[in-house]
C-alpha cells in the first residue's frame, strides 16, 4: 500500500460550474503549503476569508480557507480546504498550485481511506460515507447516516465484545483444565451463546433491510399480451410510461422506470406479451421479455382476472411453469373492476395471488405489500443499517459459528477445543465488519471505488 505521511490534493466537488467549489488537501504538515497559496497559516477551524495566490502572487480566486490540524480533522493528518468559486478553471488552477507545492493528485477515497488507517473511523462507517453519496431515497440515505454516525458498528462491536468474554471463560478452562471446572454450566455457556444469536439475528435482520435498500429490486411485469401489463406500469410508476390500447401486442419492447416502495427504490419493467408469434418484430421482443426476466429479483406474472378464478388459464400456468424455479413470482389478477371482483390477498400452491384493478387503482395497496414481504422488507426501513453484501456474509459466516459452537455443547462431554475454535471463526467474522481483521486487498478495493476528493 502507499505511503501514507505525503501530502495528497483533489477537488472535492463535482465538476462542472457550481456557485462554490472546494479543493482539498491533507498531510503530515501543511504550513509550506497553505504559505505559498494563502500567504499565512489561519487560524485553525476558522472560516478565513482570503485570496488564493499563483506561484507569482497573482490572484487566482478569492474565498474561505478552513484549516484543520492534526489530529483533529476528517483525515486525521494536517487538512486545508480551499473554498472558491466553483467554475472548472479557477478550481483547476488552485488544484495545480497545490501540486506545483508538492502534493500529489489523491487516489479515489484516499481521505477516507486516511481516515480509516488513522483510527478515525471504522471500515463499516467509512463505507457508510459512500453509501450516503450513492443513497437513491431519503430513507436509504438515514439507513446510510446511521452507519456513518456508528451505529452498525457499535452493534456489531457489542455482540463481538461479548463473544470475546465467552472466549475468555474457554480458554481460561482449556488453560487450566486441572481447575475441572463445569464451564458449560459454571458460565451459562448456553444461555450466553442463545442470546448472543438472538443478538446477532436481530442485526441481520437490519443489515438485509438495508441491503434491498442500497441495491433496490428488480421487478418485472410478464404474461399474454393485453392483460394490462403497461397499465400496471403507469398506475406503479404514477406516469403514462407505457402506450396502452386495447390492441394486443401493442407493447414490443422493454419499457423501465423507477418506483419507490416504502423507501425502497425500484425498478420496474413492462415487457412484449407471451405468445407464438410469427412477427419478426414480436419475437425480438418475446425474446427481450426473457432476457429481462433473467435478470429480475420479482415476477409479476398479470393475468386476466375474468379467466383465472380459480385456476390459471393454460397459457398462463405456461408462463409460470417456465419461469427458473429460484425467481420469487407473483401472480396478478387484473382488471377485477371488468370481473366484478373485490381486490384481495391469497396464497395458493405457495405463490401469493393479487387481485386488482391496475385502470382503477383498487388493490394496489396490496400489491405493493405483497413486493415488499416477498423482497424480505420484514425490518421497518427507518430502522435499517445499509449493509453491503460483504457485511451480510460477515453476519451469515459469525451466525454458522455461532451454530456449530452450539452443536458442540450437545456433545457429551463437550469438547471444549473445538467449541472454542468455532467462536474464534465467529469472532472473526464480525471484525472483518469494522476492518479490525480485514486483508489489505479487500481495503484497496473497497476504497478503488469511491469519488476522487472524498
Amino acid at each position: 500500500m502507499r505511503a501514507r505521511s505525503d501530502t495528497i490534493a483533489a477537488i472535492a466537488t463535482p465538476r462542472g460550474r457550481g456557485g462554490i467549489g472546494i479543493v482539498r488537501v491533507a498531510g503530515r504538515d501543511l504550513a509550506a503549503l497553505i504559505e505559498g497559496v494563502v500567504g499565512r497559516v489561519p487560524a485553525p477551524r476558522v472560516a478565513t476569508l482570503t485570496t488564493f495566490h499563483d506561484a507569482a502572487g497573482h490572484p487566482l480566486d478569492q474565498g474561505i480557507a478552513l484549516h484543520f490540524p492534526a489530529p483533529h480533522s476528517y483525515t486525521g493528518d494536517d487538512v486545508l480546504e480551499l473554498h472558491g468559486h466553483g467554475g472548472r478553471a479557477v478550481l483547476d488552477a488552485l488544484l495545480a498550485r497545490c501540486l506545483e507545492l508538492g502534493a500529489r493528485l489523491a487516489d479515489p477515497g484516499e481521505f477516507t481511506e486516511r481516515a480509516f488507517l488513522n483510527g478515525r473511523i471504522d471500515l463499516a462507517q467509512a463505507e457508510g460515507v459512500a453509501d450516503l453519496i450513492d443513497a437513491a431515497t431519503t430513507t436509504a440515505a438515514r439507513a446510510a447516516a446511521r452507519s456513518l454516525t456508528g451505529e452498525f458498528s457499535a452493534s456489531v462491536i457489542e455482540v463481538r465484545d461479548a463473544l470475546i468474554e465467552l472466549r475468555a471463560y474457554v480458554e481460561a478452562t482449556l488453560d487450566f483444565p486441572e481447575d475441572d471446572v463445569d464451564f458449560v454450566r459454571a458460565h451459562d455457556a448456553r444461555g450466553r451463546l442463545a442470546a448472543l444469536r438472538a443478538r446477532l439475528d436481530a442485526i441481520l435482520a437490519r443489515a438485509r433491510a438495508g441491503a434491498r435498500l442500497r441495491e433496490g429490486l428488480a421487478i418485472v411485469l410478464v404474461g399474454r399480451p393485453n392483460v394490462g401489463k403497461s397499465s400496471l406500469l403507469n398506475r406503479l410508476v404514477r406516469e403514462d410510461a407505457a402506450i396502452v390500447t386495447e390492441v394486443p401486442g401493442t407493447t414490443r419492447d422493454t419499457v423501465e422506470r423507477q418506483v419507490e416502495i416504502a423507501g425502497i427504490p425500484i425498478s420496474v419493467v413492462d415487457t412484449a406479451g407471451l405468445r407464438d408469434s410469427d412477427d419478426v418484430v414480436e419475437k425480438i421482443g418475446i425474446a427481450r421479455t426473457w432476457d429481462a426476466v433473467a435478470s429480475a429479483d420479482l415476477a409479476l406474472v398479470l393475468v386476466d382476472a375474468r379467466e383465472a378464478a380459480d385456476a390459471l388459464a393454460a397459457g398462463d400456468a405456461a408462463i409460470v411453469a417456465g419461469l427458473d424455479p429460484a425467481l420469487p413470482r407473483l401472480v396478478v389478477h387484473n382488471k377485477a373492476d371488468l370481473a366484478r371482483l373485490p381486490a384481495g390477498a391469497t396464497r395458493r400452491d405457495g405463490i401469493a395471488h393479487v387481485t386488482l384493478s391496475a385502470l382503477t387503482g383498487e388493490g394496489i395497496d396490496l400489491l405493493e405489500r405483497e413486493v415488499l414481504a416477498i423482497a424480505g422488507a420484514s425490518v421497518a426501513a427507518e430502522d435499517a443499517f445499509l449493509a453491503r453484501e460483504r457485511h451480510l456474509e460477515a453476519l451469515r459466516e459469525a451466525a454458522s459459528g455461532l451454530d456449530a459452537a452450539a452443536r458442540h455443547l450437545d456433545t457429551k462431554p463437550p469438547p471444549l477445543e473445538l467449541f472454542a475454535e468455532e467462536l474464534r471463526r465467529a469472532h472473526d467474522a464480525l471484525s472483518t465488519i469494522t476492518g479490525a481483521f480485514t486483508p489489505d486487498d479487500l481495503i484497496g478495493a473497497i476504497f478503488a471505488r469511491f469519488c476522487i476528493g472524498k
